[in-house]
């Protein structure tokens, strides 16, 4: 019952090592190991393993007359079964659409608001919002805008300014 239990805890330990020093002992073997922790041998597919085949054996044994050997059975397939499912959640989560970074570019075509009046000659500031983040740039108009107008973004000559155009309503 001991063996079956420090297996248990074992792999609960092991699983939250793995979750709190993930990648630090990526670089300690100096790529010796490279593609080897990937996939069905990464840390929590084997810590979901052994603490599921030393809990369930555990439990097999306390719970049931049967001996070791069909609690180690018992253990095995409930571990393979977890490490199978921690597995497949992983590559699940892994799988995040395409994750690309909004772009200047993306803030052609939206709207926003004046902050500073924009001269006819000159510049002013609009707040945008780019990738669900508020921010606010140089904008220039070729009409003069003034403050709290709604526009509408035209161009994006620079990282900081923006081309915009009053909204008509």
């Amino acid at each position: 019952m001991s063996l079956f239990l420090g297996l248990g805890i074992g792999g609960v330990v092991l699983l939250a090592a793995s979750l709190m020093f993930d990648g630090v002992l990526d670089g300690v073997f100096d790529g010796v190991l490279d593609g080897l922790l990937d996939g069905w041998l990464s840390l929590p597919v084997v810590a979901g393993f052994v603490s599921m085949l030393g809990f369930t054996g555990a439990i097999v044994l306390g719970s049931t007359g049967l001996g070791q050997g069909a609690a180690a059975t018992a253990g095995v397939l409930a571990g393979a079964g977890a490490g199978w499912a921690t597995y497949g959640f992983s590559r699940a989560l892994q799988r995040d659409g395409n994750g690309s970074a909004p772009h200047q570019a993306d803030l052609v075509g939206s709207a926003g608001r004046v902050v500073t009046a924009i001269p006819a000659e000159g510049y002013g500031e609009v707040l945008l919002s780019l990738g669900g983040q508020p921010l606010k740039y140089a904008a220039t108009a070729d009409t003069p805008i003034e403050r709290g107008a709604e526009i509408w973004v035209t161009a994006t000559p620079s990282t900081t300014s923006v081309s915009v155009r009053p909204v008509q309503r």
